[in-house]
């Protein structure tokens, strides 16, 4: 008994559709689905019976018509395939990461290619979406940008404060340097430096000593603005640079710090630590030739107030 033609590519194409390890989706001009695969099946435990010559968009209402139709539409008018990449946007369909225990994804990354398909007449009725299942990529590639962004951190900041190390702080100042030359927005310098901490070492130790510039660079962070740009610049001392401050400003942050410093009590093995600090202001002027000199200024005011008696700010004339 002969076996019917269609019967038979019908039972091909089944097969070629199941067995293949991507999503396939036709849709036509109305977005009304006309073939879902194995695949779809699959990830979204809806059957071809239940979406056939139904609306894609009712079955996946999360899926943002409007970009997806501004998408597709290339592939109707022009003819020309479309590529969304999951960088763009992580999915089309929003489906569980079929390796739960191997990849840390919540969700399967997706590369999407929209093919137009010509009928007979050569007019594009009909659009077929073929969806990649690229997590491994995306977990690899994000995991690798995630550790180059936490390298780049560690490069830049100070290991025991939180705050800037001193080669990236400096590589900021300059750059406020050269702003300032160009605007005339006043910007200031703070240099400060804790006080006797030689004498703090040598007495309760360097661990003593390192809790010592935890808590002052504690106190600078919460005492200072997020556009502030703080730095350790050498053992105990530190940088703080004031975009876009008046000097006048700046003494009252110093002295709001300067007083918190002292009234601040370090507790260590059982032992009570109390300490100050000295600070030097140094406004921006156009009269400084280099980002040295302002900072020789300010460096200049802080060696005075460790001079005229330590725990007080003096401002660079």
């Amino acid at each position: 008994m002969a076996v019917d033609s269609s019967l038979e590519e019908m039972h091909w194409k089944h097969d070629l559709l199941g067995s293949i390890e991507v999503g396939i989706v036709v849709l036509d001009k109305n977005y009304n689905v006309q073939v879902w695969n194995q695949f779809m099946e699959n990830h979204s435990s809806i059957v071809p019976g239940m979406i056939q010559d139904k609306n894609l968009f009712e079955f996946f209402p999360e899926i943002d018509q409007h970009w997806f139709t501004s998408k597709a539409a290339p592939a109707f008018s022009l003819k020309s395939p479309v590529f969304i990449i999951w960088e763009q946007r992580p999915y089309l369909f929003h489906f569980d990461c079929n390796r739960p225990i191997t990849s840390q994804a919540n969700f399967m990354y997706q590369n999407i290619t929209i093919f137009p398909l010509a009928s007979l007449t050569g007019k594009v009725e009909q659009v077929c979406l073929v969806i990649y299942d690229v997590t491994d990529e995306a977990v690899t590639r994000l995991d690798m940008q995630s550790l180059n962004s936490q390298l780049e951190e560690l490069g830049r900041v100070d290991g025991l404060t939180g705050l800037y190390n001193r080669r990236f702080w400096e590589e900021q100042f300059v750059m406020e340097y050269k702003r300032s030359i160009r605007s005339d927005n006043p910007s200031t310098l703070i240099m400060l430096d804790i006080d006797h901490f030689k004498k703090v070492n040598d007495t309760y130790g360097h661990p003593a000593g390192d809790e010592v510039i935890k808590a002052l660079s504690n106190i600078i962070t919460k005492a200072i603005r997020e556009t502030d740009i703080a730095g350790r610049y050498g053992g105990e001392e530190f940088a703080i640079l004031l975009p876009d401050t008046p000097v006048a400003n700046v003494e009252f942050v110093s002295e709001r710090i300067r007083r918190l410093v002292e009234k601040c009590t370090v507790k260590y093995d059982e032992i009570d630590i109390t300490f100050t600090i000295s600070i030097g202001i140094a406004a921006f002027t156009k009269t400084y030739n280099n980002s040295t000199q302002w900072l020789d200024s300010a460096d200049k005011a802080l060696y005075q107030a460790k001079e005229s008696g330590r725990n007080r700010v003096v401002l660079a004339v």
